[in-house]
C-alpha cells in the first residue's frame, strides 16, 4: 500500500506540466523552391511564443546576412512570428535561424531553408550555436532552485507557526529571515539574467538596461516583478505578526487569512510563467499547480521548521505539536497525490514517455527520492506518536486526580480496608507519568529529529529534481514536436537506389543508379542520377532519362529532362500533388542497349 502510494506521488506529481513551443509550420516551406522572392517569413508554432531582437537570422546564398526587418507576429496573432525580407532576393537557397521564447518561458530555436529560382550549388551550413550560454544557464538554474527551496522554507516555517502553534517560536526566526532574502536576491537575479537567457547571451548582457526594459515587458518578467512585490508584502506581514501587541488568539485569525493570500499569491507566480500556464487545460493547470506548490511548501519547508523546533522546544510542547504536523503533513501528501496526477497526466502523454523520455527518465529518478522520502516520514510517524504517548498518560492521570465535590463519599480506592492505610493518613500521591522531559523523552526527540533530518536532505534533492523538470520538454510536448515533423523536420532529400542489368557482360552493363529527389515535396524538385557500373565505381553512359507518373491521380508522364554535367541532374521537375509516384528510369548504355526499371517515390505536401 505504502509502495502504491510513493509510485502514484511521484509518477504523476512533478514540476508543473504542459508544452514547450513546437513549429508547426513555415512560410516558404522548409526545403521549397519558390519562384518568386518571398516578402517576408512566417513561422506558426503550437502555442503562443514572445519574440526577441534577434528572433531571426537569415542568411543568403553567400552566406551574408540578409538584411531584415523587425519581428513581429503575423495578423496580430501570439502564436506566429514574422520578419519582412528585402525587395529583391537573388536566386540560390537561404537558411533562415530562428529564436522564440515559447510561453512556459523557455527558450527555443531551430533553422530551416528555402530557394529562390533554384537551389544553390552549395547552401549554407549555419551554425545556430547552443540553445542557451552554459554559464548562464548554470547561473538561472542555480537562482531557480535558490528560489524553490526559499519559497518552500518561506510558506512552510510560516504555516507551520500559524498552524501547529508552538508556544515558542523564536527558533523559527532566523529560517524565515534567511528564506526571505535568499528568495528576493534568487528574484533579484532570475530578474537579471532573465534577458541574456533568452537570448543565449553571456551574463554580462544582464546589465543591459535596454534588455531589462523588454524582460519587463514580457509574461516571465512581469511575473518575476509581481514575485518581487509579494516578497516585500511578505516582509511586512512578518514585521506586523512578531510586533503585534494583540493577544495571539485574536491575531491568529487575520494572520492566518493574511498568509494565505501572500501564499497564494507567490505561487501564481511561479504557475503564471512555466509550464501550467501554456498547453491544454490552462485555467484548471494553473489551479492544480497553485494547489501543488503550497502543498509543497508546507511539507517539505515544515519539516525543517519542525527540526528546528525539536532542538529547542521543551517536551510537554511538542507532544502537541507534532501530532498536529503529522495530520498537516497527511493532508499536504493527499494534495500532492490528486494535484500530481493530473500534472504528470498533462506531461507525459503517454506511459511510453517515462522510459523514452528525458522528462520521464527524471521523473522516475524522482520516484527514488520520493520513495526514500515517504520511508523516513513512516519512520517519523513512529517517533511522533511514541512522543505523543506520555501525553496521553498524563491526561489520564490529571483526569483520576480531579477533585471531589465537598461531603462526596471517598473513591473506593481512598477507603481503610486490608493493605490500605488509615482514613486519617494522607493519600500517598499517585505514580506520574513519564515525562518528555526524562531520559525516554530525550531519546524519543533524539530518535524523531534524526528522521526529520533525514526528511529534509531527501526534500532537498526532490526540489532539485523538481527544478531541472520545469527546464526538461515535457513527454506531451515532444510527441506534439515530432508529429509535427512535417513542418521542418523531415529529410531534405528522398534516395533511391535503382539497379539495372542490360544483359550485357561488361562494366556497364550491369549496376545502379543513385537517384536524389529534393526535397521530395510538392512543387519544384532537383532530381540527381549517379550511374555505377558493375564494380561499383562511378561511370558515364550515353543516357539516363527519368519520368514521373501518379496513377492514382492519372497525372504524368512527367519527364525530368535532365542533364547530363558528369552527372545526370535537373532543378526544376514539378511534382503538384502528394502522393506515392512511379519513378521510371532509364538508362541506355549504347546506342542499342538500354533498360527501363520502376521505383516508388513517396512525395509529401
Amino acid at each position: 500500500m505504502l509502495l502504491g502510494t510513493v509510485l502514484v506521488l511521484l509518477l504523476f506529481s512533478a514540476a508543473p506540466a504542459s508544452a514547450h513551443a513546437a513549429l508547426r509550420s513555415t512560410d516558404p516551406d522548409d526545403g521549397s523552391v519558390v519562384k518568386q522572392a518571398p516578402r517576408g517569413v512566417t513561422l506558426t508554432f503550437t502555442e503562443s511564443v514572445g519574440l526577441l531582437d534577434d528572433s531571426f537570422r537569415v542568411f543568403g546564398p553567400d552566406q551574408r546576412r540578409v538584411h531584415t526587418g523587425e519581428a513581429t507576429h503575423a495578423d496580430g496573432r501570439s502564436d506566429t512570428a514574422r520578419v519582412g525580407l528585402p525587395g529583391k532576393l537573388a536566386q540560390g537557397t537561404y537558411t533562415v535561424a530562428w529564436r522564440v521564447v515559447s510561453a512556459d518561458s523557455h527558450p527555443v530555436s531551430g533553422a530551416f531553408t528555402f530557394s529562390v529560382g533554384k537551389r544553390s550549388a552549395t547552401s549554407t551550413q549555419i551554425d545556430t550555436g547552443p540553445d542557451e550560454d552554459p554559464l548562464t544557464g548554470g547561473l538561472y538554474d542555480a537562482a531557480r532552485y535558490l528560489a524553490y527551496l526559499a519559497a518552500a522554507l518561506l510558506v512552510g516555517a510560516a504555516a507551520f507557526a500559524l498552524l501547529c502553534r508552538p508556544a515558542d517560536r523564536s527558533p523559527l526566526r532566523r529560517p524565515l529571515v534567511t528564506a526571505w532574502w535568499t528568495l528576493l536576491g534568487s528574484t533579484v537575479v532570475l530578474l537579471l539574467l532573465r534577458a541574456p537567457y533568452e537570448a543565449g547571451a553571456g551574463p554580462a548582457a544582464a546589465f543591459d538596461a535596454s534588455a531589462l526594459g523588454r524582460t519587463l515587458a514580457g509574461r516571465p518578467g512581469l511575473a518575476l516583478l509581481a514575485r518581487l512585490a509579494v516578497v516585500l508584502l511578505t516582509a511586512v506581514f512578518l514585521v506586523w505578526l512578531s510586533r503585534s501587541r494583540e493577544s495571539r488568539d485574536r491575531r491568529e485569525p487575520v494572520a492566518l487569512a493574511a498568509g494565505t493570500a501572500l501564499a497564494v499569491g507567490l505561487a501564481l507566480t511561479w504557475a503564471a510563467a512555466e509550464h501550467a500556464s501554456a498547453g491544454i487545460q490552462v485555467p484548471l493547470a494553473m489551479t492544480s499547480s497553485v494547489l501543488h506548490l503550497l502543498a509543497t511548501g508546507v511539507w517539505l519547508g515544515g519539516l525543517v521548521a519542525l527540526l528546528l523546533t525539536l532542538r529547542r522546544s521543551s517536551g510537554e510542547d511538542l507532544t502537541e505539536v507534532v501530532p498536529r504536523f503529522s495530520r498537516i503533513a497527511f493532508a499536504s501528501v493527499t494534495v500532492l497525490v490528486v494535484t500530481g496526477v493530473y500534472q504528470s497526466w498533462r506531461g507525459l502523454g503517454s506511459v511510453s514517455a517515462l522510459s523514452g523520455t528525458s522528462y520521464g527518465r527524471l521523473l522516475l529518478a524522482k520516484l527514488v527520492a520520493v520513495t526514500a522520502l515517504v520511508l523516513a516520514a513512516g519512520y517519523s510517524r513512529c517517533w511522533t506518536a511514541r512522543l505523543a504517548a506520555p501525553a496521553t498518560a498524563r491526561t489520564v492521570a490529571v483526569r483520576e486526580r480531579v477533585a471531589q465535590p465537598v461531603g462526596a463519599p471517598p473513591p473506593p480506592e481512598a477507603t481503610a480496608g486490608p493493605g490500605t492505610p488509615d482514613a486519617e493518613e494522607p493519600e500517598q500521591p499517585e505514580t506520574p507519568a513519564p515525562e518528555p522531559g526524562d531520559g525516554n523523552g530525550d531519546m524519543r526527540r533524539r530518535g524523531l529529529r534524526r528522521s526529520v533530518l533525514v526528511e529534509v536532505a531527501v526534500a532537498a534533492v526532490v526540489l532539485l529534481i523538481t527544478t531541472l523538470l520545469t527546464t526538461t520538454l515535457p513527454g506531451r510536448a515532444q510527441a506534439e514536436a515530432a508529429q509535427q515533423a512535417p513542418a521542418g523536420a523531415l529529410p531534405p532529400t528522398t534516395l533511391v537506389t535503382v539497379p539495372y542489368d542490360t544483359g550485357l557482360d561488361s562494366l556497364t552493363g550491369r549496376g545502379t543508379v543513385q537517384v536524389t529527389v529534393d526535397p521530395g515535396r510538392v512543387g519544384e524538385n532537383g532530381i540527381q542520377a549517379v550511374v555505377h557500373g558493375s564494380d561499383g565505381g562511378p561511370i558515364t553512359v550515353p543516357e539516363v532519362r527519368i519520368t514521373f507518373t501518379l496513377p492514382s491521380k492519372k497525372v504524368g508522364p512527367i519527364d525530368a529532362e535532365l542533364t547530363d554535367v558528369g552527372y545526370w541532374t535537373t532543378n526544376s521537375v514539378n511534382l503538384p500533388l502528394p502522393g506515392t509516384w512511379t519513378m521510371k528510369t532509364t538508362v541506355r548504355v549504347s546506342d542499342v542497349d538500354q533498360v527501363t526499371v520502376s521505383k516508388q517515390v513517396r512525395i509529401v505536401s
